[in-house]
């Protein structure tokens, strides 16, 4: 069945390459917006055999060519980046292939692996390990401070503005209203209580951190996280939109949006089932409890017994 969905992904690769190289040759807009300045001829002369032909093959169940495909789609993707970027142009090219880059290497692996591999992610800091148990609760503290100065300056801050700044140099910046920007700060703020409060608890009440590289070594039903599982994960999206509402910028607001899929489909299974592994019947019932993303603010005494 995943197979089939890798091939079936190919397939409409397939044709919606066709179908944007014929809008190519007779829509000057879209020339002009996926392409810019680019000879078409010249590129169809390597994209239409290695990006339509390979996806077509492909989806007939040869894995060589979804090799070729993707790896061509990538190659497409980065050249066209730079290009973009030095020339101001074909920005909308780069968002398309960007896309189907991330697309084809998932329908690469189902067809190759049956599967997305999610797990070989858990590399570096972020592999499942508890923390020093016998460490102090103000070194905890101390290290949960020091990974929201790094990753909250990363994630919500230089990145953000580097994708703010190729929006704009590849002409894909849209006028914002003023009113956005204090909208945003407000709900930043706030989502940054939220997250502070949260990594606070997880550090004091589960003699760990955020991170998972020190994660906490008991469950933590305290705090925000009496009424929502993830309030670091609530936190962390919305303080991504707000930064996109910030700076006037719908790109980083689909990048925040994005994050937060990556970290529902992807991340969240696979923490889900180390804690549940760790602490058995007393997560499980948490789960049953309290919800992923909606708060329940209703009966918020909540207990779970510890075994």
């Amino acid at each position: 069945m995943t197979e089939r969905l890798g091939r079936a992904y190919f397939a409409v690769q397939a044709v919606a390459g066709l179908v944007w190289w014929l809008a190519v040759f007779t829509v000057p807009f879209v020339r002009q917006a996926t392409l810019g300045g680019l000879d078409p001829v010249m590129v169809a002369v390597l994209d239409i055999p290695l990006f339509v032909g390979a996806s077509a093959v492909a989806a007939r169940g040869v894995r060589a060519a979804g090799f070729v495909a993707t790896g061509w789609t990538l190659v497409v993707t980065v050249g066209l980046a730079v290009y973009a970027t030095l020339s101001t142009e074909a920005g909308w090219g780069v968002l398309l292939m960007g896309a189907a880059s991330v697309a084809s290497v998932v329908a690469l692996c189902l067809m190759v692996l049956g599967r997305v591999p999610t797990e070989w992610m858990l590399i570096g800091p972020f592999r499942f390990r508890r923390a020093d148990a016998t460490a102090k609760p103000g070194a905890h503290l101390a290290a949960t401070a020091a990974q929201i100065v790094v990753f909250w300056g990363i994630l919500l801050g230089v990145v953000p503005v580097v994708i703010a700044w190729l929006e704009r140099r590849w002409g894909l910046a849209v006028d914002a209203p003023d009113w956005l920007v204090p909208f945003g700060a407000v709900a930043f703020g706030l989502a940054s209580a939220l997250g502070i409060w949260s990594a606070v608890a997880m550090s004091i009440r589960g003699a760990g951190t955020p991170l998972p590289a020190a994660t906490a070594n008991l469950l933590v039903i305290a705090g925000p996280y009496r009424f929502v599982r993830n309030p670091m994960a609530v936190a962390g999206i919305t303080q991504g939109v707000a930064v996109g509402l910030m700076l006037g910028s719908w790109l980083v607001i689909v990048y925040a949006v994005a994050g937060g899929l990556f970290w529902n489909f992807v991340v969240r299974p696979l923490e889900e089932a180390e804690l549940e592994a760790r602490f058995g019947d007393e997560f499980r019932r948490y789960r049953a409890a309290v919800r992923c993303w909606v708060p329940r603010f209703a009966g918020t005494a909540l207990e779970v017994s510890r075994t």
